[in-house]
């Protein structure tokens, strides 16, 4: 019996299939926020991934409990940008965390705390020292 190997790309979309099945949590949780915050926004894809930005999602990154401004967030393979501006320079970067949401996901989310956490405890920055963020600088 001889076997015969499936075509790269059709492996690929295996693989593709897989990852935004496993994000799948991230990314319901990504598309709720979007539902809520895309009034007077825009909602696109690309690259694979919803990306959203406009006034609601600005207003929802003002409210988040972290020091600095907040311009993007990535939930699975959902993208939230203060505006069309930002996503433009930020894109890259979030385009690896929708990879690693793709690798890790549904234990992205706890793991990214764990290494904000574990930075924190070294008396480093949870931002820039996390892991994930290092990661996403380094290949952005």
């Amino acid at each position: 019996m001889t076997w015969k190997w499936a075509p790269m790309h059709a492996i690929r979309a295996a693989a593709n299939a897989a990852g935004y099945l496993w994000a799948c949590p991230n990314t319901l949780l990504g598309l709720l926020l979007a539902l809520v915050t895309l009034g007077g926004g825009r909602l696109a894809l690309s690259g694979g991934a919803v990306e959203v930005t406009g006034r609601g999602v600005r207003r929802l990154l003002g409210r988040l409990p972290v020091r600095g401004e907040v311009l993007a967030v990535t939930l699975g393979h959902v993208v939230l940008a203060r505006d069309a501006a930002v996503m433009e320079r930020v894109r890259d970067h979030e385009r690896v965390h929708v990879r690693q949401y793709a690798l890790w996901g549904p234990f992205f989310l706890p793991a990214y705390a764990a290494a904000s956490l574990l930075a924190i405890a070294r008396r480093r920055d949870p931002y820039r020292e996390n892991r994930f963020e290092r990661d996403a600088f380094r290949r952005e």
